[in-house]
């Protein structure tokens, strides 16, 4: 590329980038900058993860990219080029021997053509690239028609490949990926924990049933549920959401220091219910009555998360307290619900017919909500339960998804993840003010590079799980796999790839702007 072009698209693209970030803070919408922002330090993160092992085991990284698109600008440092992209939700690390082309062909190095070789220099002098003395002699011989002395270059550049390196390298530096996104989760749940503390799993009410057969108490500590060992309140939670509450429950929990257990047949709960989910205030809060998710009868009304309720059937409404009165003074039919609610400043009517839902109930409620101080210790120590919860919560949603139970308005990508992340971070800034904003920032933080770290160690082509399980093959046959089956298998699973993500955006766009898609 010519260096005036190459100019000329740095600036274009700095000049869109900052009209971007200028629009989002006139219209009041820095928090989705913010939120796009978190998700590109999320995956530079785990970038940085490749790049760091890489470096270790001396192999070549030619280029460390933050963001994705046009280059806005770089600076090659110690080898490597680093550069700063025009869109910031990524990140990219180019080892060398990544360029199949040139691996399958080292005489494209050896002998280059006039044209490539003129375009490779003035690349090089552009941006101050290392190679630029390389190629300055592989350009004379291009022109002489001599072939130059370029073996130690290739000694030079085969070492520092990656392919030059033992399996267990190799396997290290990709393994390091995702690793580094746990310990980017751990990170930010350490200052989570450290600054407002964990949800431990204290029993907040229980039917005279449960307790007559188990001796269960309200402010008892639930410590262990069929056979699941109990660290926080959300562990049980997930399990009861995910899983369903069994026909007898085994439960095990502590008071005042000791350990009872106890075994109890549940009942099963008829009821009719909209499909919502919402937060109730801690203490002497006042949340509005805000979704925080939706589904059932609730999403097939056209109700989105960050919708408030402000009205039902004409009676004002403005916390979930006051909700949850409403609907205990007068229980859900099968008659349709009017609601009123406030939708980024608008108020819509909508009207929901609540829909009969048969579940099994524990006989017991437990928190969620309320946090518990801990010293450095239980800070570390919680931060891994943390981390060790958004895996288990990404595997037994994936298991979920796969077994069909999921429908399509609870599957999400980047836009509803933008989305989502940015009314929590608003909603939370307006009622609980920017320490607490920056925590819910942290906390979606976390839920994404878990996501990433588990979702990339899945043994499915074109991810760091699909490099991994060829790496393997190879580690117990002792020789690698077949390079051209390998990379038909990561072509194909690439493709695979991109079809899923143009679906998830299609499916993202419906359920953030409008239901455009069937139901």
């Amino acid at each position: 590329m010519e260096p005036k072009k190459t100019e000329r698209n740095t600036i274009v693209g700095a000049v869109l980038m900052i009209a971007a970030i200028v629009l989002l803070v006139a219209t009041g919408r820095l928090n989705i900058l913010l939120s796009i922002l978190m998700i590109g330090v999320v995956i530079c993160f785990h970038e940085f993860g490749h790049f760091l092992i890489a470096r270790i085991n001396g192999v070549t990284v030619k280029e460390f990219s933050i963001g994705f698109g046009p280059r806005l600008f770089s600076k090659v440092i110690r080898g490597t080029k680093w550069s700063v992209k025009l869109l910031p939700f990524g990140g990219s690390c180019l080892m060398l021997g990544d360029d199949e082309a040139i691996a399958e062909d080292p005489d494209k190095l050896l002998k280059p053509s006039p044209k490539e070789v003129t375009d490779k220099i003035s690349a090089a002098e552009d941006e101050d690239d290392a190679e630029g003395a390389q190629v300055s002699a592989a350009a004379e011989a291009a022109q002489t028609g001599e072939k130059p002395d370029v073996s130690e270059l290739h000694a030079e550049e085969a070492e520092g490949t990656f392919r030059s390196k033992n399996v267990w390298q190799r396997i290290g530096i990709i393994f390091a990926g995702p690793f580094f996104n746990f310990i980017l989760a751990f990170i930010f749940a350490c200052i989570i924990i450290g600054s407002i503390g964990y949800d431990p799993a204290y029993v907040t009410s229980v039917t005279e049933d449960v307790a007559a057969a188990t001796g269960l108490q309200v402010e008892d500590k639930i410590i262990e549920y069929e056979d699941h060992t109990i660290r926080i309140g959300r562990d049980l939670a997930l399990y009861e959401s995910l899983d369903g509450v069994p026909e007898r429950v085994t439960i095990k929990y502590e008071r005042d220091g000791k350990i009872y257990e106890g075994t109890y047949e549940t009942k099963m709960n008829r009821r009719y219910m909209f499909g919502i989910t919402y937060t109730l205030n801690q203490q002497d809060g006042h949340l509005p009555m805000t979704l925080s998710e939706v589904s059932g009868p609730a999403a097939e009304a056209g109700l989105k998360a960050g919708d408030k309720i402000t009205q039902i059937n004409g009676v004002p409404i403005s916390t979930p307290e006051e909700f949850q009165e409403y609907i205990s003074e007068n229980p859900l039919t099968g008659q349709p619900i009017s609601l009123v609610i406030d939708r980024n400043g608008m108020a819509l009517i909508v009207n929901v017919t609540p829909a009969l839902n048969e579940t099994r109930e524990m006989g017991f409620s437990y928190n969620i909500n309320y946090r518990e101080k801990v010293g450095a210790f239980g800070v570390m120590k919680y931060g891994l339960n943390e981390v060790g919860y958004w895996m288990k919560a990404t595997v037994k949603s994936l298991k979920f998804l796969l077994q069909g139970k999921a429908k399509r308005q609870d599957v999400g990508g980047a836009v509803r993840v933008v989305s989502e992340m940015s009314n929590v971070v608003d909603e939370s800034y307006h009622s609980d003010g920017i320490f607490y904003a920056f925590l819910n920032l942290l906390n979606w933080a976390i839920l994404l590079s878990a996501n990433l770290g588990v979702m990339n160690l899945l043994p499915i082509p074109a991810l760091d799980g699909g490099r991994l399980l060829f790496l393997f093959i190879e580690a117990v046959r002792g020789k690698p796999v077949n390079p051209k089956v390998e990379g038909y298998v990561t072509l194909a699973g690439f493709v695979l790839l991109i079809l899923l993500m143009i679906v998830i955006l299609f499916n993202d766009i419906s359920n953030v702007f409008g239901m455009l898609l069937p139901l």
